[in-house]
Order: C-alpha cells, then sequence, then structure tokens
C-alpha cells in the first residue's frame, strides 16, 4: 500500500491564533461564487482544535471530511467569503453551531485508498441561501476512469487553507477557488475511491489544495456538483497532487442522505 503523506486538516487553532491559515493554493478569492463553501472549526476536549472547509448540501446539513469530524465534540461554521467575526474561532458573532457525525466506516485511513473519509455537521440554526452544493449521480466520475491518454479535465476547488507552506506559511480567513487538474483515477492511491489532483499550475490547472482544504469541494467545472471533497496530501509543501474523496459512491451518499430530508 502507498504511504500517504499526511491529511489536509489545518494545524492547530493554537498556532492559527498567531498566524491565521488561508487559502487554496495558486487560487484567487472567490466572492460570493460559492457561498455554501464554510470554513468549519471543531473542538476536542470543548475547545477549539483545528480547522476544515466544507460544502453546505441543504440550509442545515455540512458536507466535511470524515478526519475533521472524528473524535471531535461541536463545531462551528462561517459562511463569509472573508471571515472577520472577532469571535473567531469560539462560539458567537457570525458562526453558526452544530453537531458533528463521521462516515461509521471511517477508520482514520487505516483502509485507505477505501477510507469513507466522509463527515457531517448538522447545523443548529438554517443558513438560507440561493442555491446549495449538489451530490453528483452515483458512478459519475466512471467515464473519466475510461478515457485514453493525457486527461485535459479540471475540477474547481474550493476552500480556507493554507495558500502555500514554503518558504513560511501564509494565508488569510479567506475562501479561494481555484481550477485543478484531474491527474488520475485508476491508481493505487485512488483505486475508485479518491481522484488525485494537481496543485501546480500550468495548462488549464490554476489552483490546489493544502491544509484547511479539507472537506472543501472538488466541483465539475461550472456547476454546483461535488465530485469530491478533499481529503489527503501527498507532499507536505501542498505542491504535486493531492487526494479528494469521491462523493459519487454509494457509500459515501447513503452516509450523507441519512442526514438530508
Amino acid at each position: 500500500m502507498p504511504r500517504l503523506c499526511t491529511v489536509l486538516v489545518t494545524l492547530t487553532l493554537l498556532t492559527l491564533a498567531v498566524e491565521p491559515a488561508g487559502a487554496v493554493v495558486f487560487g484567487e478569492p472567490d466572492g460570493d461564487d460559492h457561498p455554501y463553501v464554510g470554513l468549519a472549526v471543531f473542538d476536542v476536549g470543548g475547545a477549539p482544535a483545528f480547522r476544515c472547509s466544507g460544502i453546505l448540501l441543504s440550509p442545515t446539513v455540512f458536507l466535511t471530511a470524515g478526519h475533521c469530524t472524528s473524535g471531535t465534540d461541536a463545531a462551528r461554521v462561517w459562511f463569509q467569503s472573508e471571515v472577520t467575526d472577532p469571535f473567531y474561532p469560539l462560539a458567537g458573532g457570525d458562526a453558526v453551531e452544530g453537531t458533528p457525525f463521521t462516515h461509521p466506516l471511517y477508520d482514520g485511513f487505516a483502509s485507505a485508498p477505501d477510507s469513507n473519509d466522509v463527515g457531517i455537521v448538522t447545523l443548529n440554526a438554517p443558513v438560507i441561501l440561493a442555491v446549495y452544493g449538489q451530490l453528483p449521480d452515483i458512478g459519475q466520475l466512471d467515464p473519466l476512469a475510461k478515457r485514453r491518454g493525457k486527461q485535459d479535465t479540471t475540477f474547481t476547488v474550493v476552500g480556507y487553507g493554507l495558500q502555500s507552506v514554503k518558504p513560511e506559511s501564509m494565508g488569510d480567513l479567506v475562501r479561494y477557488s481555484g481550477k485543478s487538474m484531474l491527474l488520475e483515477l485508476n491508481g493505487a492511491r485512488t483505486a475508485g475511491f479518491n481522484v488525485r489532483l494537481s496543485n501546480n499550475p500550468g495548462g488549464k490547472a490554476s489552483g490546489g489544495l493544502c491544509f484547511g482544504d479539507s472537506g472543501g469541494p472538488a466541483l465539475f467545472d461550472d456547476t454546483d456538483v461535488v465530485a469530491a471533497i478533499g481529503s489527503l496530501a501527498v507532499n507536505r509543501n501542498c505542491v504535486g497532487s493531492d487526494l479528494s474523496h469521491r462523493i459519487d459512491t454509494e457509500s459515501a451518499q447513503d452516509f450523507i442522505n441519512s442526514f438530508l430530508p
């Protein structure tokens, strides 16, 4: 089994209080393009511990990564494109509080690539938007795996994670988006459960995921449909490529749909 380097969950909030983390690498400020993508802070032992990104599927159902929700007590989510809440990362202000749940088969990547790295936060109060993220059809990514030769497919990645790691960590509490190129669907690290996406700009690609983008969506371009959510980095410097967990599988959608109306 290939060794996967590290999850995309952000550094502890103790560090973030000194140096806030920020954005999709090589991306651009997202503005109001994806208002359903939020920044989530998770509590462990009753205190803020780390942050992730995620996507709202309904007024009260927020999809994120399982490694973000696993072992946590509570969560709160912000949906502003630029989080300036003076209460951050604590409850109050613009935060919407919620309860985290983790896919019952998530095992901390012991069974990677079949990790079931999917989590849900049910919000205590509804967030009313004109549009929400949409689930894909089962197997919607499969036709891409059957193509021969070089892929020329991009996805829109959105999140609040770090902008860069070297020479120093850089970022802000701003939602960023970028274009990420499809690299692999059928390899040993993907195997029908993940999609490997580029992190370096080149060709049609202009962005990639970094720490704090865990749970943030990779959207089918020009749609609100979630192909996958940020899961694993294969390089500690957020370059080269990353793995996002596919949402077009029965296992993922059976869990997600148990929370949707």
